[in-house]
């Protein structure tokens, strides 16, 4: 199949499924059918491999099948698609048989879809939906590893396309994701950790950056976490699909249980790719003050904002030597008051290495900007004491209601972070004196100023364009001031107001 012809296929399942179920719910049951299909046709194609090779011996040929994946007697998606009654009952069966035959790979990784349920998915849709992937064989020879990865990859940004005000957390731009990568240069034989890794979109893009360098990718270990249990599965999916088996994507929240640790340490990684959820209120500050895992060593944020709890644990999950990470955030953490003084200590600490700020509408649904921070354990010396800001917010286009970053863009922004030098209206190398002059605030506008035009005939102007463009600044600061004290106020009235639940939300 052609790549097109295979993103036709794959989308024709959720024509099948529109009017029955919710578009936010079609992941749930579209993602598991493509991998079991995947699954069973592969088995399929090694079994049949061996088979010519032994000259017809059935019990090497089963076993040198099973030596990928074990898929059970009964449990084949041909076993499946012949049940003419009771078929998401069959179905469900087979899944968990399949996750019980491939112990620590497979284990849980269908997901908990209601198959039996057949209020919502009658056995006549299910039938529709087998017999419109068995239309296609799924065999690495038919749709290789990138192939098929490309075409789930469609499928998630298709899926978050329909679901609407689910999209942002469950697809993030992917040419953000592709810079944040390019600057960070994963290499082979490095781990790879994504601390609310989604769907596993930042951990793919890695691999294939590798790809990219005709580096080793099979000897990258990627390591995930997912607090959401469908997306989880998703993520693990994802990767499977995509050739990798050194992998772990952990179910569970982040900040509450982190699943990576060694010797009652967090582990370490050494690339650290984010997205975390913005500014979440419902979480627990209480137990951060006293950390098992020392990640409160900037301090405890509000109880508003949780973004430098993520922050601080992914400074803490970056290897002491080789450690690097790019964090996707919203420009809020730059300058807000009441994390001042977390800001202080970050930069005291000279953790952080670049602040990129990138231009509206990257994000589905949403106008706002963003920001990516950088940071290494151990900077090389010329970046010590000092950090690269980088005013990105015209390196953007935008198509069919969609912003993104041209290669143009993302190789401007690469290049500008490769030299680490002041370019006059697009990037400035701050000392950490110059920080502390401006009150540990990285606003990117108070240290890279837009450039203007001006001749020397036209002096009188270009002085008058300049005061303007203070003035500017300057009130843009002070509105921003303004927005984070009603946000306070708003915060206050919505914790007094939730006060004596509050204890069973942050557990929650």
């Amino acid at each position: 199949m052609t790549q097109q012809e295979l993103e036709s296929y794959l989308w024709g399942a959720a024509v099948i499924l529109r009017g029955l179920v919710d578009a936010g719910d079609y992941k749930q049951f579209v993602f598991p059918l493509i991998f079991f299909k995947r699954l069973s046709d592969v088995w399929d194609e090694d079994y049949a491999a061996a088979l010519a090779e032994s000259k017809s011996d059935t019990r090497y040929a089963t076993a040198t099948a099973d030596d990928r994946f074990v898929i059970p007697d009964g449990s084949h998606w041909n076993n499946v698609r012949a049940a003419a009654k009771d078929v998401g009952k069959k179905l469900q069966t087979a899944l968990r048989a399949i996750e019980a035959a491939n112990p620590g790979r497979l284990d849980g990784i269908f997901g908990d879809a209601p198959w039996t349920n057949k209020e919502r998915l009658p056995d006549v849709t299910l039938k529709n939906l087998l017999e419109h992937f068995s239309g296609q064989t799924l065999s690495i020879a038919n749709v290789p590893e990138d192939e098929l990865g490309n075409g789930y990859e469609f499928l998630i940004k298709k899926f978050a396309d329909d679901s609407g005000h689910t999209a942002q957390e469950f697809y993030t731009n992917r040419t953000v994701v592709h810079l944040m990568v390019q600057m960070l240069q994963p290499k082979s034989g490095e781990t790879i950790y994504d601390p609310t890794c989604g769907t596993g979109g930042m951990l793919i893009s890695a691999l294939a950056e590798v790809k990219r360098k005709r580096g080793e990718h099979r000897t990258l270990k990627l390591f995930g976490q997912e607090r959401n249990h469908m997306t989880a599965s998703i993520a693990r999916m994802n990767i499977v699909l995509h050739g990798v088996e050194d992998c772990e994507i952990a179910r569970g929240d982040t900040l509450a249980a982190p699943a990576f640790h060694e010797a009652d340490q967090l582990k370490t990684f050494d690339v650290v790719l984010a997205n975390p959820p913005y500014s979440i209120k419902q979480w627990n500050r209480e137990a951060w003050n006293t950390d098992r895992w020392g990640r409160n060593f900037l301090g405890t944020p509000p109880q508003g904002r949780a973004d430098y709890a993520f922050f601080q644990h992914i400074l803490k999950s970056m290897a002491p030597k080789t450690g690097r990470c790019a964090i996707l955030f919203p420009h809020g953490v730059l300058f807000r008051r009441e994390e001042a003084e977390l800001r202080k200590k970050l930069v005291d600490a000279d953790l952080v290495d670049c602040v990129l700020g990138l231009g509206p509408n990257l994000f589905y649904n949403s106008p706002m900007e963003a920001c990516v921070i950088f940071c290494r354990s151990k900077k090389p010396p010329k970046k010590r004491g000092k950090v690269l800001l980088i005013d990105a917010v015209n390196e953007i286009a935008r198509e069919r209601a969609m912003s993104f970053l041209r290669p143009e863009h993302q190789q401007r922004i690469e290049a500008a972070y490769d030299a680490f030098v002041d370019q006059e209206g697009f990037a400035k190398v701050a000392t950490i004196e110059d920080i502390a002059a401006h009150g540990f605030s990285l606003s990117i506008p108070l240290y890279v100023k837009r450039a203007m035009a001006a001749t020397a005939s036209a002096e009188g102007e270009a002085a008058r364009l300049r005061e303007a463009w203070e003035a500017w600044e300057t009130s843009g600061r002070a509105f921003w001031r303004q927005m984070d004290a009603i946000v306070d106020m708003l915060d206050t009235l919505v914790s007094d107001d939730a006060a004596v639940s509050e204890p069973e939300v942050a557990n929650g």
